[in-house]
C-alpha cells in the first residue's frame, strides 16, 4: 500500500465523520422544525449508508495493515536467528571434519592398538559432550521464521537443560499467521523451559506437518503433578508462576488464538519408570 493511496484513505476517512456530523446535524434540525418526511429520510438513509460503508472499509483496511506490520516485525524478529543458525551448521561441519582427520591420524603418533583404541575412544565422547543442542534438520525446514524462532529459543535456554528436537516434516504447511504461531508455540516452549531443573531437566519437541496441518508437541519432565492442577492450566488468569507480570500471554490465551484457527491445545500426564512427564501439543 503506497502513500499516495494510504493518503486518500485517510481523506476519505475525514470527509466520513464531516458528513456524518452534518447528517446528524440536519436530521435533528429537520426533525425539530416538523419538516422531516419520508424522501429527506430515504436521502438521510442512502448517506448513512454511504459513511458506515466507508468505517468498515477503514476498518478492514487497519486490521490489515496492523497484520501486515506483525508479520514484519516477526520476519525481522527472527530472520537473523536464522541466519545464525546456518552460520553455526556450518561452523559444526567444519569443527566434524577436523575431528574426523585427526581421529583418522591418530595412528601416525599412536602405534600401540589398545592405546589407540582408548584414545579414539575418548575423544569421541568428549565430541559427543560438546554437541550442538539444536538439530541441523530446523536448517531445512519450509518455514524459516519458525525455524529461526525456535533456534534462538533453544540457545536462550538455561545450560542444564538437554533439550531434544525432532523435526519429522520439512514442509511445514499451515493457514495460520507467522504470529499466531510464534505466539502460540513460544507460550508452550517458555512454560516448558521454565519447569525445568537441573535434576529434571529433558525437553523433548516434536514438529511435523499433515494435511496442511503444523503439529508441534513439547514434553518436559515434572514432579508431584496431578490432573487436577492440569484441569486449571487453561483457565483465564491462572499461573503457577511466582512474577505473574512475566507469565507472557499465558496457555489461556495462547489456547483461545489455538481455536480461533479452529486449533486447540491438548495436555496429557505421563507416568515414566523415572517419574512424571507432561506433554503439550497442538496441530493447527
Amino acid at each position: 500500500m503506497g502513500m499516495a493511496e494510504l493518503g486518500r484513505k485517510f481523506l476519505y476517512r475525514i470527509f466520513c465523520v464531516v458528513a456524518l456530523m452534518i447528517a446528524l446535524y440536519l436530521l435533528v434540525d429537520l426533525y425539530l422544525s416538523h419538516t422531516l418526511d419520508i424522501k429527506v429520510m430515504v436521502l438521510f438513509g442512502i448517506v448513512f449508508s454511504v459513511i458506515i460503508f466507508g468505517f468498515l472499509d477503514w476498518t478492514q483496511n487497519y486490521a490489515a495493515l496492523r497484520r501486515q506490520e506483525q508479520e514484519l516485525k516477526i520476519y525481522k524478529l527472527y530472520i537473523k536467528p536464522m541466519e545464525e543458525l546456518t552460520k553455526d551448521i556450518r561452523a559444526r561441519q567444519h569443527e566434524f571434519d577436523n575431528h574426523m582427520n585427526a581421529i583418522l591420524n591418530m595412528h601416525i603418533t599412536i602405534d600401540n592398538y589398545d592405546e589407540l583404541v582408548k584414545a579414539q575412544s575418548a575423544y569421541c565422547k568428549d565430541i559427543y559432550g560438546d554437541k550442538s543442542r539444536c538439530n541441523p534438520a530446523l536448517l531445512r525446514i519450509s518455514d524459516k521464521i519458525l525455524a529461526g524462532f525456535l533456534y534462538s529459543k533453544i540457545i536462550s535456554a538455561p545450560s542444564y537443560i538437554d533439550i531434544d528436537i525432532q523435526v519429522l516434516s520439512q514442509e511445514i504447511v499451515t493457514p495460520v499467521s507467522e504470529h499466531a504461531l510464534v505466539e502460540i508455540i513460544g507460550t508452550l516452549t517458555d512454560n516448558a523451559f521454565e519447569a525445568a531443573t537441573p535434576q529434571k531437566n529433558r525437553v523433548e519437541m516434536v514438529l511435523d506437518a499433515k494435511n496442511d496441518k503444523l503439529i508441534f508437541m513439547i514434553k518436559n519432565q515434572v514432579e508431584d503433578l496431578t490432573m487436577g492442577e492440569i484441569s486449571h492450566f487453561f483457565e483465564k488468569g491462572f499461573t503457577t508462576k511466582k512474577n505473574r507480570e512475566d507469565r507472557g500471554i499465558g496457555l489461556y490465551q495462547a489456547n483461545q488464538i489455538a481455536k480461533r484457527h479452529k486449533g486447540e491445545i491438548t495436555v496429557e500426564l505421563l507416568e515414566q519408570e523415572n517419574g512424571q512427564e507432561i506433554c503439550f501439543g497442538v496441530k493447527i
